[in-house]
């Protein structure tokens, strides 16, 4: 079968974790800062490239909010949806699982049915433009605690967006233990939200279980602490748990040391059910076609391309989409192989 880079790059994909703010590519972030006038952003393109370059996680989270502070209009947000839609159609993606954080912006005094009605719009528009279908996943700032899971559950119930399918949990977990998160996951689950937060990424497998026991998670974004627990392992193998990997954030974070103790192996080796992910890929200057050749390179053909298959297998879509999608897959896969 052929997966040199070019076959790769044909497979049709699916992303199931990558957030929207951290998506932002540099000559948005140029664009937005100057039409509004934020003194933080550089006024080159290539002060800004340099700006994007990951140094450690305290710039990370710099950048990051930067990238939030130049969000200001309805305009924006749908540019920004817009964008992410094309970014994913030069990879070939066909669905993407897509992270928003509502209290981000609405704290910052833009209405939310003004933030939700970009993201519609700019949604919409890239799935007539590039045949790339995103929804969005609602994600708690972990670093507000319990206070964020109820201000981004209330926003969701209050307006319910177009588009808004799951509900999920990011930021730092060192402090902020997930039990204290279960009422919120509950109540949006009761309201039809799927149950997707991270965990083990910067913590152990306690917070995995944690996220299983008390959140319900129907999935684990990074999970990188999964094979220091043999039960955990044993577990999430046995109920084919889906576990959201991103190497290259891993990597840049300091979830895992380097690429050669990457845990992505012994998970493929161990039967975990796994997918190739970015997270925030202009951020850790990486998009998914880099990531699907670091994971060939790492699992191998075979095991990459089931992990590409569990993109599709594990997404949020209605059975008759999810069925065409991998039909689309196992069609592409068959003509690499001819």
């Amino acid at each position: 079968m052929n997966l040199t880079d070019e076959g790769l790059a044909r497979l049709p994909k699916a992303e199931l974790h990558v957030h929207l703010e951290g998506s932002m590519p540099p000559e948005t972030l140029l664009e937005l800062g100057v039409r509004h006038g934020i003194e933080d952003v550089p006024r080159t393109i290539e002060d800004v490239r340099r700006f994007f370059d990951f140094r450690d996680f305290a710039h990370f989270i710099e950048v990051y909010l930067t990238i939030v502070k130049v969000l200001r209009e309805g305009a924006d947000f749908s540019a920004l949806a817009y964008g992410k839609g094309a970014e994913l159609a030069r990879h070939n993606v066909r669905y993407a699982e897509v992270f928003f954080t509502p209290p981000l912006h609405t704290d910052r005094g833009i209405p939310a049915d003004e933030i939700f009605s970009g993201l519609e719009e700019g949604r919409q528009r890239a799935l007539t433009d590039f045949g790339v279908e995103m929804v969005w996943m609602a994600d708690i700032p972990g670093e507000r605690g319990v206070a964020g899971a109820e201000q981004t559950l209330q926003e969701l119930l209050d307006h319910r967006p177009p588009g808004f399918v799951a509900f999920g949990l990011g930021g730092p977990e060192i402090g902020m233990p997930r039990p204290q998160f279960a009422p919120y996951f509950e109540a949006a689950v009761a309201e039809g939200y799927h149950s997707i937060p991270h965990a083990g990424e910067t913590t152990g497998p306690r917070t995995i279980w944690d996220a299983l026991e008390y959140l319900h998670a129907e999935r684990i974004g990074h999970g990188t602490s999964l094979m220091q627990d043999a039960s955990l392992v044993e577990y999430v193998v046995r109920e084919q748990v889906p576990i959201d990997v991103s190497v290259t954030s891993n990597l840049c974070t300091k979830a895992a040391p380097s690429l050669a103790a990457h845990p992505l192996p012994l998970m493929t080796a161990a039967g975990v059910n796994v997918t190739v992910n970015t997270d925030d890929p202009p951020m850790f200057n990486t998009d998914l076609s880099a990531e699907y050749r670091i994971a060939r390179d790492l699992i191998g053909r075979e095991a990459l391309l089931r992990a590409a298959r569990a993109g599709f297998e594990n997404s949020l879509l209605p059975e008759d989409r999810k069925l065409a999608y991998l039909k689309e897959f196992d069609d592409a896969v068959t003509t690499l192989g001819s």
